[in-house]
């Protein structure tokens, strides 16, 4: 046999996972309203207590370098920004404000209850446990179709707090190595000047890589905005998501000197292709091409993540630290109780809509624990005090949260009495998506018959039906809409959010093109901002028989002297006299 290569062996062990994986995937297919991820935990806990053996060591590297890329940037992408910029204020707090808070809160009782603890480990470990994860929780939202601005708060806490909680384990860890090599690593950091420095500093790798990721994102959409080929600009992403990482995470020290946060910077780039690059880069096939992919890569990152997580529980270690490990999960859960419920109190003085008071109960239990902290905590180096502890700790409250918290979320929803979506906006999504599958067919069968491909009999058959069905779909859509008066006006309000941020973008690019001055596109983006927040509080800006919006252009038309009515009158006058003259 030939040597070099990749071996067998790690293609079997591969082979492996996914088997145990297509098995988990049946049996949750068959069960119903299972949450796959933990079912691939659990899987894997159980594999490794019977003795099966998958010979891939699941580390820090693997997880930070070549799993999470896809996974932060597959959820960035898929995020709404608009929705994600109403809920910023709730998300902003919780997922920094909140995070900190809540380091401080664990570390410091943990430092208290903890044997063996010092004030700096027990910060670490909470550095580590407390980034949230709710991939599986995302999962069970889906299936049950929990609203989707619960979805947005969840998931936005997440990738926000994800990289500020990467931040902050990598600068505590840097006085925890110090102290353990003699050095005044706890003494430098509980001082003002040293709180002042740890503050500064991740301000800087934080920011950094926000500006490493916004950089990628427009490079990469200046490029793709002038192609129209699915695989190059499928490329081009995955060029981002690993690309902005690595440089803030990595290359960024050798220019610098120290590193940016490259989970910033992959979400940024994520946010910015999968909203703008998506809207005005991508064709329709080049836009399904691309999520595909990436949907397809995550949800295969997720299988091997979550089955090699629970292959590579230490058991042993979580047998015998059990008493740390069961003061740990009461501690994080109090210490997530201790931010939710004040910081959202504050968010809803400060910004509207609010967040109710059963929305955070869910955001308490449903800040689940798992790729990071994991990741984090298979990084610590040999020589951190209490590495033993430390990594039952967070493996085994990261099971507690997955397993636990992950299967009573459908229980809390449903105890919440948490609406979720009626059989109307169920029947209206199927609805709109088969319309758009039929639209699409009869593009791609106009455009099969201009080329030749189709005969004009195939082509007429095919048209006949689909534009048979299109008709029955919209009638069946319109007697929707009007025997389902909320859905109606829930979907005229999204339609003039759409329509309202194409208007606004269409602004930005008319200033910076120069086509008009920068003080003139500023009040009519002013304008429309105006407009995004009435629409939000849900009021309609346009209407069938009159002006609901009375914009700011017909006011200076006015004053200027123009008669709009006039011009108007002449204008159709005019165009009945050049009528009457061609007949």
């Amino acid at each position: 046999m030939a040597t070099g290569g990749i071996p067998v062996s790690l293609l079997a062990d591969l082979l492996a996972v996914f088997i145990i994986a297509a098995g988990v995937g049946i049996l949750v297919t068959k069960v119903g309203q299972f949450p796959y991820t933990i079912a691939l935990l659990i899987a894997g806990v159980a594999a490794s207590v019977v003795g099966v053996t998958i010979d891939i060591e699941l580390s820090h590297d693997l997880i930070l370098l070549v799993l999470l890329p896809p996974l932060l940037f597959e959820g960035a992408a898929t995020t709404d920004l608009e929705r994600l910029r109403r809920n910023l204020v709730p998300i902003l707090l919780l997922a920094v404000v909140g995070l900190l808070a809540s380091v401080v809160l664990v570390g410091v009782a943990g430092a208290a209850l903890f044997p063996g603890f010092d004030l700096l480990l027990a910060l670490l470990f909470a550095a580590m446990i407390l980034p949230t994860d709710p991939v599986s929780v995302l999962a069970l939202f889906e299936e049950l179709g929990a609203p989707e601005r619960l979805a947005t708060l969840v998931e936005g806490e997440s990738l926000i707090n994800d990289g500020v909680g990467v931040v902050v384990f990598s600068a505590l860890l840097g006085y925890v190595t110090s102290s353990a090599e003699g050095g005044a690593g706890a003494g430098e950091l509980f001082t003002v000047g040293g709180i002042g420095e740890l503050v500064v500093d991740i301000a800087i790798v934080s920011g950094g890589g926000l500006l490493v990721g916004l950089a990628g994102g427009v490079l990469a959409y200046s490029v793709m905005v002038s192609l129209d080929d699915q695989m190059t600009e499928i490329i081009l992403t995955i060029i981002l998501a690993y690309g902005a990482f690595l440089l803030a995470e990595h290359y960024a020290a050798d220019v610098l000197g120290f590193h940016l946060s490259g989970v910033i910077a992959t979400v940024v780039a994520g946010l910015f292709i999968g909203n703008r690059g998506a809207e005005y880069a991508m064709s329709p096939q080049t836009k399904i091409a691309v999520f595909n992919t990436w949907e397809t890569a995550a949800f295969i990152v997720n299988t091997f993540i979550f089955l090699m997580i629970g292959v590579t529980t230490p058991i042993g270690d979580l047998l015998s630290n059990a008493a740390l490990i069961g003061m740990a999960i009461p501690m994080v859960l109090l210490a997530r109780s201790a931010v939710v419920y004040p910081l959202t109190a504050l968010a809803n003085r400060l910004s509207e809509p609010s967040v109710p008071r059963s929305y955070q109960h869910v955001m308490v239990w449903g800040g689940l624990h798992a790729s990071i902290p994991i990741a984090l905590v298979l990084g610590l180096p040999p020589s951190t005090p209490m590495r033993t502890e430390l990594r039952a700790m967070v493996f085994g409250v990261a099971a507690f949260s997955l397993v636990v918290q992950g299967l009573t979320m459908s229980n809390v929803l449903d105890g919440l009495g948490i609406v979720t979506r009626s059989d109307a906006e169920q029947l209206y999504e199927l609805l709109v998506g088969r319309a758009r599958a039929v639209d699409a067919a009869l593009d791609a069968a106009d455009e099969l018959h201009a080329n030749g491909d189709i005969p004009q009999e195939v082509y007429d058959r095919f048209t006949t039906e689909y534009e048979r069905e299109k008709d029955q779909l919209n009638e069946a859509i319109a007697t929707l809409m009007r025997d389902n008066p909320e859905l109606r006006q829930e979907q005229i309000l999204a339609g003039e959010r759409r329509l309202l941020r194409r208007e606004k973008s269409a602004l930005m690019d008319a200033t910076r093109n120069g086509v008009i001055s920068g003080d003139v596109g500023d009040e009519l983006i002013e304008e429309i901002d105006i407009k995004l927040d009435r629409v939000q509080d849900g009021e309609q800006t346009v209407s069938e028989s009159e002006e609901s919006y009375e914009e700011f252009w017909r006011q200076r038309v006015e004053e200027f002297g123009l008669d709009l009515a006039e011009e108007t009158d002449a204008d159709t006058t005019g165009d009945e006299e050049l009528s009457a003259g061609g007949e």
